[in-house]
């Protein structure tokens, strides 16, 4: 399992962006860094430097996945046939904390992992509690029935701030989700501009 080692709004405040759009997050009250050298004037990034935000960035957008699991997806998605950029983006969305998170079962993608790893999601009738299990299209995600009348998956259905994208089927009813097909990149409603073009850079280097 990869552990969070630092707290999740640290990411948005070091991006400077409010990277999963929720209103909670500091970003939309302080733009500065954080910690005592936060608020110092930003020197211009290098080349590297850019290439190194842009990975910190879609990391940290999937719960600050460990960089020891990130690089071995980026390594598989260079070994499949096609743009690495987008097949990065399709093996990280194939993800089953990132497929609960876009269903809106829980309101955090790091929600999302605590969800599963403690066995409150099956996998086509199975109880999978991996986070990192890769689904694949026509997979069905299910809440597990003791688990739907949980107060914190009602309310997170039930939040505006974000919409399920169309490559994810939804029964919110019957607590069901399906992965539709593997999005392209310009498909996955990211609230702030992602860039793997430049991932595939830094990792190329």
């Amino acid at each position: 399992m990869s552990k969070r080692l630092s707290t999740k709004y640290k990411i948005d405040r070091r991006m400077g962006e409010n990277i999963w759009g929720r209103p909670k997050s500091p970003v939309n009250r302080r733009e500065y860094g954080p910690g005592q050298h936060g608020q110092r004037r930003k020197s211009k990034l290098s080349d590297f430097g850019i290439q190194l935000r842009a990975k910190q960035k879609l990391k940290g957008y999937y719960g600050n996945i460990s960089e020891k699991q990130f690089r071995k997806i980026y390594a598989e998605a260079g070994r499949i046939k096609g743009d690495t950029s987008e097949n990065l983006i399709g093996l990280l969305e194939r993800r089953l904390d990132a497929i609960v998170y876009r269903a809106k079962f829980v309101a955090t993608v790091f929600a999302a992992r605590q969800f599963i790893n403690h066995g409150h999601i099956k996998v086509n009738g199975q109880r999978v509690n991996i986070p990192s299990y890769r689904c694949k299209p026509g997979d069905v995600i299910e809440v597990r029935e003791k688990s739907r009348q949980l107060a914190f998956v009602l309310e997170a259905i039930q939040l505006a701030e974000r919409d399920v994208p169309e490559y994810i089927s939804v029964d919110h009813s019957k607590m069901t989700a399906s992965l539709v097909s593997v999005p392209a990149f310009a498909d996955v409603p990211y609230p702030v501009m992602m860039e793997p073009n430049l991932v595939v850079e830094y990792y190329s280097r």
